[in-house]
This record gives structure tokens, C-alpha cells and sequence, in this order.
């Protein structure tokens, strides 16, 4: 039987960049809060002690800071009629654990959201006629607008030190021929740091991409360009482009993350607690569901306790959020036969294309410096900044060279023939490590019928809950997009004069594959909205189903987005928080009616 704790005002589950921003949002409405991180404590000191942070064996190669995929997982499969198999070896995508989930491990790249994703539906259907959506494709809009999140996105990057280019602030022009990028909507402010100096491979990849005619501009990092004191009082120093930022605890305070830039506020805060190795299993509701209790988890001595709370904050990695939602039974689960049902409906991931450059011993790219959301981007073909009429595809993306450091046992491209080991695969390393780099197209990837997120019917944790299982693969709309965006990007790699190029789009019989490195962009499953019959919460994060519980990352994306995720998740958690603070305490209740 639980052990039944003294009830809190609000509990939050999880205690990454959502967490974090929530605790501290809360507290300071005057909430007693208690947040719940399964994994252990981390912080800058120990696990970002210098020299042993940066081990590669120890960090990405045995992936110290993500899940132990040992006690709980996701199944997978292509479509419904293969069996899912439990994830055993991380490598598709990375999911955090312990303080700072994500927010710890993450690069850096900090951006906002090209306009038109927050309303993809309606804007594909004006432009291009209702037709134009594949039938099997069910994007929507995420139910706010640019307009209505910008002093989010301006407060989070504040909190996050973000080192970037202003294009335009408040409708004047700043950023041309500065490095700003032509295609940013207006802000209401500029960057809190100037952008941060660019690698040689990056300077590389903007002549070529001007040559060919593309308008490149100095990518929005939350590395910082030089020392900074955010909006909490908390500090951060300059970064040092050591190049070990993805995967690891940065030992400079340079990155930000949720241990460095709103920890340290919180520890000063009487009506904060935070409690590691605490694995949620549920949140509790009445009988009739219409409110939540609280949550009930795990704590490290393998003791079930309950944390009654008058509102709870589901704010884990975006596949635990619709996880536990269908644990909880919050909200209907999805059923891709019939279409109804919202959780676990809209998932979406991310869609990769990648060319490596590789350049004669006279051209020295120097991968091994770096900096995690440092670079050089184009946005040429992201959102829908050209005609896709002709294409026949949804989405866009950006293209970029972010050279965040080439790791010397994971970041190791030999020339097309050589041998996989051996002499001649050593010669050839010493020959071309120094001489390459890296360019990506960072595809938007759309949601899916056939995409979605339920229960294993076989598979348990450790804990003897059903596993979250994924079905996904890549679809036609997927594919062409690669294909597009490749040749668009092959143009800037030709137009620097590489020794060799590798790499090709997706084909016609691609599937996803869940050996090979993408990204950790997961999305939807949870989705945000203003129809409760294709939503699981309302455009402020709020349960259609519980009013007192607020679902928020980036299970919240009805689709993906061209941009990684992190900035929009921190602005739509204060978006919510606003809303949570202003309207829900003052009369709890649904803020939106059904």
C-alpha cells in the first residue's frame, strides 16, 4: 500500500527545461511545489568535472546521462501489421534521465518557430487548396500564434543566454549583412548575446551558400558568445568551443541548461522541492475523471508512495508525457481504424538528410573545435519559403553546417573504398579527420495516420506496466522531401571544391531505422489544440479531460517543426504558466470550453 504524503499545491513530473520553468513560475505565484525527477541528481559539479567530462567512451559512447533502456523503453515497428520489439541500444534518439533530463545533454541550438508552423493546415490549405494534403496526413494547427508567443520566446531566451543575429526588432531591419537571417519573423527584442564566432567550416559553407545564390545567416545558440547574467541571477561564462557539448555537462557554464540557468533560483525558493530517483507511475484521478489527486511513484528505496496535489504538471521527455497519459487514462487513446481518439495521435520525428565533405590536405576544418548550437544556416527551403506547388510534398527545412565537435572514436569519415579497419582504414583517417566536415538538411517531418503511440499489449517496465509502443516508418511525403532538399543542399557542397562528397536522400523503399543516429526531436502524441475531438490539451497545455492537469513539452507539436524543438517547448511553458498563474488560479477550471 502507497505511503500518503501531506498534500502540496502542485506536483510536476519530470525536472528538465520544462520542469525547471514551471517550478519556477509556480513558486513564484506563491505554489508550494514539488517536482519529481526519476533519474539521479546532476549538476555542472560532479557530472560536469573537468577532465573526466569529456570521455567520449564514458558520455556517448556508453551514454552515462540517457535512459537506462534496461528498466524501461519503447517498443517499435514499421505499421501495424509487424510485431514491436523492445529499443534495447540507444541510438535513433537519446532520451535523457536524472536533473536537467534533455536540457543537460542537449547542443544548444536555440530556436523560435517559423510563423506558418504554428498554423500548417490552415496555410497549406489557403496557399495551395485542401487537396494539396495527402489524405493520410493529419497536420494541424497548434491552436496559438507567433504573435501571441513572442514575449515567450523573448523571456526564454533571456533565461538561456541565447547567443544570436536580430534580422528585425520591433519592425526595423538590424541583422542585413550582419549574419541575421532574411526569413526570421520580428522580434521584440534583440538576442541577449551577440552571435557566437563561427568555425572555419561554417565560414565555409556561407560563401558557398551565397555563391549559389542563398541567403546564410549565424544560427541562434544557447552557447554563450561571452559571459552573461540571466533574468534569475544565475551566471554562465563564455564558451571555449571545446566541442563537447551534445551528450555531455558542460564544464564551463557556457551551455544552458535547467541545472545552470533556473536550478540555482530554485534552490533559494522555501516552497521549492525537488526529489530525484522518484519514477512516476500514474496520475491519480477521482472516480469519475474529472480531476486529479495527485501522482503516485516510486521512490529509490522501491517504496510506493502518493503525492496528493491540488495541479499536476506532466512535463517529461515528449514519449513519457503520452506514456503516462495512457497509464493514467487522461484523455481517449488514439485508434488509427476508426480515427478517433487523441493520445498518442500525431507523432511525428524528424527527417535527416546529410552530405560529407571531404577536402584535400590543404583545406583544415579543425572539427575537433566546436560548439553545440554554433554555425551556419539557410532557410531557403524551410517552412514554406518557396513554391512548393510544383514539389508535391508538405514541409521544409533547414540547412546548415553546425559543427559541434567531431568525436575522435564516433566522428571518424573515410573516403568511399577504404576498408573498415585495418592500416589503410588508420591512413586514411590521419589523412581526412582534420579535412572534412558535415552539412545537414533538418527536415520537418508531418504526423500520420499510421504514425501513432499506444500500449504494448506484451512488453512491461520494471515497475509491470505496458511499454510505450511506437508505430512509425517513413512515408512518400517523407521521401520526397529528402530527395528535394538534397539537391538543394548538394549545390553549396559542389561550390566548395571537396576532394570527395557522400551521402544521398532517402529512396523509395526507405524505412526508419532505429540503428542510425537521427535526432532526439520527438513529437505529438499529446497534441495541443482548439478542437477537443483531435487534441488531447487545449492551446494552453490543459487536459481537455482533467482541468488540473497541464501536459507540456514537445508532445504538445501536432506536427514537427523544420527548428529542433527546445525553444518552442520553453516558450509554450510560459505561455502556460501565464495562463496558469493569471486565469486557472483565480477560478480553477477549464480555460478553454470544449
Amino acid at each position: 500500500m502507497a505511503n500518503v504524503l501531506k498534500k502540496t499545491d502542485a506536483v510536476i513530473v519530470g525536472f528538465g527545461w520544462v520542469g525547471a520553468i514551471m517550478a519556477k513560475e509556480l513558486t513564484e505565484a506563491g505554489l508550494n511545489v514539488v517536482a519529481l525527477e526519476r533519474g539521479p541528481m546532476r549538476d555542472t559539479w560532479p557530472d560536469g568535472a573537468y577532465p573526466q567530462v569529456i570521455d567520449e567512451l564514458t558520455y556517448n559512447i556508453r551514454r552515462k546521462l540517457f535512459q537506462d533502456l534496461s528498466k524501461s523503453t519503447v517498443t517499435i515497428r514499421h505499421n501495424t501489421s509487424q510485431t514491436a520489439v523492445p529499443y534495447r541500444q540507444l541510438a535513433a534518439f537519446l532520451p535523457g534521465t536524472g536533473v536537467g533530463g534533455a536540457g543537460l545533454h542537449w547542443s544548444g541550438v536555440h530556436f523560435r518557430v517559423d510563423p506558418i508552423e504554428l498554423r500548417m493546415r490552415s496555410h497549406y490549405e489557403e496557399r495551395y487548396g485542401k487537396s494539396f494534403i495527402p489524405a493520410d496526413m493529419i497536420i494541424q494547427d497548434f491552436g496559438v500564434t507567433y504573435d501571441e508567443l513572442e514575449p515567450f520566446y523573448d523571456k526564454a531566451e533571456k533565461v538561456f543566454g541565447t547567443s544570436g543575429t536580430a534580422w528585425s526588432i520591433k519592425g526595423q531591419v538590424v541583422g542585413k549583412d550582419k549574419g541575421g537571417n532574411f526569413f526570421a519573423p520580428d522580434r521584440s527584442d534583440d538576442f541577449p548575446l551577440p552571435a557566437q564566432k563561427n568555425t572555419h567550416s561554417a565560414q565555409m559553407f556561407a560563401k558557398a551558400a551565397a555563391q549559389v545564390g542563398y541567403h546564410p545567416y549565424n544560427l541562434p545558440s544557447a552557447n554563450t558568445s561571452d559571459s552573461y547574467t540571466n533574468t534569475y541571477g544565475a551566471q554562465m561564462g563564455p564558451c571555449n568551443f571545446c566541442g563537447f557539448c551534445s551528450g555531455y555537462a558542460c564544464y564551463m557554464y557556457s551551455k544552458a541548461s535547467p541545472n545552470v540557468n533556473i536550478l540555482p533560483a530554485l534552490r533559494m525558493e522555501k516552497r521549492f522541492e525537488l526529489r530525484t530517483n522518484a519514477n512516476v507511475l500514474k496520475v491519480n484521478l477521482t472516480d469519475d475523471k474529472q480531476r486529479a489527486t495527485g501522482v503516485t511513484y516510486v521512490d529509490a528505496q522501491g517504496r510506493e508512495v502518493e503525492q496528493p496535489a491540488d495541479l499536476v504538471i506532466v512535463g517529461a521527455f515528449q514519449f513519457h508525457n503520452v506514456h503516462l497519459m495512457l497509464l493514467s487514462g487522461i484523455g481517449k487513446p488514439y485508434n488509427p481504424e476508426t480515427g478517433e481518439g487523441v493520445v498518442g495521435r500525431n507523432f511525428a520525428y524528424q527527417n535527416m538528410t546529410t552530405i560529407k565533405a571531404i577536402f584535400d590536405k590543404d583545406t583544415f576544418t579543425n572539427p575537433f573545435i566546436g560548439a553545440g548550437g554554433n554555425g551556419v544556416g539557410v532557410d531557403d527551403f524551410n517552412a514554406d519559403n518557396f513554391d512548393h506547388g510544383p514539389h508535391g510534398f508538405v514541409g521544409g527545412s533547414p540547412m546548415w553546417v553546425n559543427q559541434a565537435g567531431t568525436k575522435p572514436i564516433s566522428g571518424l569519415p573515410v573516403p568511399p573504398g577504404t576498408p573498415a579497419w585495418g592500416s589503410k582504414w588508420k591512413s586514411a583517417v590521419a589523412d581526412t579527420y582534420t579535412h572534412h566536415l558535415s552539412m545537414d538538411a533538418h527536415g520537418a517531418h508531418q504526423s500520420y495516420k499510421q504514425n501513432y503511440l499506444d500500449l504494448d499489449p506484451t512488453y512491461k517496465n520494471i515497475y509491470g506496466q505496458p511499454l510505450l509502443r511506437m508505430t512509425f516508418d517513413w512515408q512518400e511525403n517523407d521521401i520526397k522531401m529528402a530527395q528535394f532538399m538534397y539537391e538543394k543542399m548538394a549545390p553549396i557542397a559542389k561550390a566548395m571544391n571537396p576532394k570527395y562528397m557522400m551521402g544521398s536522400p532517402k529512396h523509395a523503399n526507405s524505412h526508419f531505422d532505429t540503428t542510425s543516429y537521427q535526432t532526439t526531436h520527438m513529437n505529438g502524441g499529446a497534441v495541443m489544440g482548439e478542437d477537443p475531438n483531435t487534441s488531447a490539451v487545449n492551446r494552453y497545455l490543459q487536459s481537455w479531460d482533467v482541468h488540473n492537469v497541464f501536459v507540456i513539452g514537445a508532445s504538445a507539436f501536432p506536427q514537427g517543426l523544420g527548428y529542433n524543438p527546445t525553444g518552442t517547448v520553453a516558450a509554450l511553458a510560459y505561455w502556460s504558466a501565464k495562463a496558469i498563474r493569471e486565469q486557472y488560479l483565480k477560478n480553477p477550471g477549464p480555460l478553454v470550453q470544449a
